[in-house]
């Protein structure tokens, strides 16, 4: 089975196979989080978009696998994974920290002329070049509890604190990834960029979010919806449109 048909692989996971689509949607999830978070995203759209939702290593059914701690390191090997697929016009979602995880893969499979995304929508996230927390990862448990239940939404929120508590080593792992992640001056891509926030987000505010305009040389545009670091799970409709009309524009 080749990639392309495959439903999953260790990185790769498709919930709504589309074999014969026309267009790409990769998905990058949070810090913590998994590809199963985007199955709503990949419900949504039809057989004309391969909708591709990243697995990082430490979770779920990989959990047992290393973690990857540094952004750039997870970027190479998501580039790694991109490169594999057959060729077609795509678009990157990242939420959160994926947000930056897809902005350093896009940057790289830019240097690459092959497979670079059209358009990068990105949802609660500071800009690259914005400061962040380096120190989050040294909190203890139920620090980084009291943190996932402050930004509220998460599909951690919706497990118990022992089954909560199992996830802390990806988290970790992943805040540390984050509050180490410092971007490289300057740096900015060619594709489109999205950026959505969520009005009331306590990790992003709506300036952070709009200081990604600096990060590209296409175009820019910035939407600001109700709700907070994890808005799309309330306005899932909204964030959707947002993603087709991307789409649509490189189809």
């Amino acid at each position: 089975m080749t990639v392309e048909n495959a439903t999953a692989t260790d990185w790769i996971r498709r919930y709504r196979p589309a074999p014969s689509s026309s267009a790409r949607l990769v998905c990058f999830p949070h810090a913590g989080g998994s590809a199963s978070f985007f199955f709503p995203v990949a419900k949504r759209f039809g057989s004309d978009v391969d909708v591709v939702a990243l697995q990082y290593p430490g979770r779920q059914d990989r959990r047992h696998e290393p973690l990857i701690d540094t952004i750039g390191e997870l970027s190479d090997r998501i580039v790694a994974e991109l490169l594999e697929l057959t060729a077609k016009p795509t678009v990157f979602f990242g939420h959160s920290m994926g947000a930056i995880v897809a902005f350093e893969t896009a940057w790289r499979l830019e240097q690459t002329a092959v497979a670079s995304p059209r358009a990068l929508v990105v949802s609660s996230a500071r800009a690259p070049a914005r400061p962040r927390d380096a120190r989050a990862h040294e909190r203890d448990d139920d620090g980084i509890v009291a943190d996932l239940k402050l930004l509220g939404g998460t599909e951690l929120g919706l497990l118990d604190d022992e089954l909560l508590r199992m996830t802390l080593p990806a988290i970790r792992g992943d805040y540390r990834a984050i509050g180490n992640y410092t971007c490289t001056p300057g740096r900015t891509v060619h594709c489109a960029i999205a950026a959505l926030t969520g009005d009331s987000d306590p990790r992003t505010t709506v300036e952070e979010a709009e200081a990604w305009r600096a990060h590209t040389a296409g175009p820019f545009r910035h939407v600001v919806l109700p709700g907070g670091h994890f808005f799309l799970l309330d306005q899932q409709d909204c964030v959707n449109a947002e993603i087709a009309r991307e789409l649509a524009a490189v189809q």
